[in-house]
């Protein structure tokens, strides 16, 4: 097992996973630096990471999740998070929950502070699961599952809109 201690001042901040790096017009409001770190420490039924948020910025956009939970605290900095229709000023040593539900739980923490904002985020990791973005009208099916017989990983990863769906039975 990996030593199950980790000290903030250790960690190398990185860009975001891929999918989740901002580009075009989207750059613009949205950036983030992540260091993951549950694994590092031997997490195995919660995912926790370290997100640095630049002044100005969003780490992402709102969201809410319809099966896992999260939670928030933040480290350093200030600013504002949305939960549902409402905006909650913030600032280090807040903690914020945000449970699993529909549009009322969706949520999206802000850098509207001059520094770095720094929180470390909980979350259960529940799959498969689904992510609902009430500002674009967008849903993420998303998937871990067990290697498959050649030893890799199984993920499934889809972004759509409902107005996009096919029949059922389309194609069969």
């Amino acid at each position: 097992m990996n030593k199950p201690v980790i000290n903030i001042v250790d960690l190398e901040f990185q860009p975001g996973p891929a999918a989740f790096t901002a580009t075009g017009r989207a750059a613009e409001r949205f950036d983030a630096r992540m260091q993951t770190i549950g694994t590092r420490i031997g997490a195995q039924r919660l995912g926790y990471n370290i997100t640095e948020v630049p002044p100005g910025k969003r780490a992402f956009p709102c969201h809410n999740h319809r099966v896992n939970e999260e939670m928030f605290f933040i480290l350093e900095g200030s600013g504002e998070v949305r939960i549902g229709e409402k905006t909650y000023p913030i600032r280090a040593g807040d903690i914020i929950a945000c449970p699993p539900g529909g549009r009322e739980t969706a949520h999206q923490i802000i850098n509207i502070g001059l520094v770095p904002l720094r929180y470390l985020a909980v979350s259960t990791k529940l799959t498969p699961e689904i992510v609902e973005y009430p500002d674009s009208d967008k849903f993420v099916v998303a998937g871990d599952f067990p290697p498959g017989a050649d030893g890799q990983p199984q993920e499934f990863f889809f972004v759509g809109r409902a107005g996009s769906a096919v029949d059922y039975w389309d194609g069969e």
